[in-house]
């Protein structure tokens, strides 16, 4: 199961890197427990509010 997480977090990625090709790998690492920093990281390279954020990943994937 935690390789299909791993799969999809890895396509969701690329569809991200598709649509923000400024954003690097070190942007989108997802480690547990630093979810709420790479949030507050992208909030700003995206200049878009947490809700946005958490909203437009949940429709990437």
């Amino acid at each position: 199961m935690k390789n299909e997480k791993h799969e999809s977090w890895e396509a969701v990625k690329a569809e991200i890197k598709k649509e923000h090709p400024h954003l690097t790998d070190d942007d989108l690492a997802c480690e547990i427990g630093k979810e709420a920093a790479m949030l507050r990281d992208l909030q700003k390279k995206l200049k878009m509010n947490e809700h946005q954020i958490r909203k437009w990943l949940s429709l990437m994937g």
